[in-house]
């Protein structure tokens, strides 16, 4: 074989490297180089359990004399008085299962309930018929 500059270009040669995708945005770009260990999920508490905290400390704040009613509450807030009677229906729920819907996390930003549906729940009526529905809902977390 002959060893010209010309034929070495024509040889096929092996090259390896490690490369991991990175992302920003909507941009997808491709680094050298070993990838970084996977981030710890991230836990917050649920959006249902901040608004049924939430609706306990109004309640709390208009039993204290701190606000006159729920009307106040909305303008303080800035929110309607709708939204804040939606608030407060939370507390019709079952204790037990306001307990559990306090301990409910957010996993990567996944929220395990919608509030509409727990608003649902709290208007089955009696806390046996809210307990049927819950745990029907709950089943669905742990799929």
């Amino acid at each position: 074989m002959s060893t010209s500059p010309e034929s070495q270009l024509a040889e096929p040669r092996l090259v390896s490297a490690h490369f991991h995708r990175v992302r920003r945005r909507a941009e997808v770009r491709f680094r050298e180089g070993v990838p970084p260990k996977p981030r710890e999920a991230s836990r917050r508490p649920a959006h249902v359990a901040r608004m049924l905290a939430l609706a306990h400390h109004v309640e709390s704040a208009i039993a204290r004399g701190l606000v006159e009613s729920a009307a106040d509450v909305a303008s303080q807030l800035g929110f309607t008085r709708a939204r804040v009677t939606q608030l407060l229906d939370l507390q019709l729920l079952a204790p037990d299962i306001q307990e559990e819907v306090l301990f409910l996390e957010a996993l990567d930003g996944k929220e395990p309930l919608a509030e509409r549906s727990l608003r649902a729940i709290a208007h089955a009526g009696a806390w046996e018929a809210q307990r049927g529905k819950w745990r029907a809902v709950a089943a669905s977390f742990d799929e």
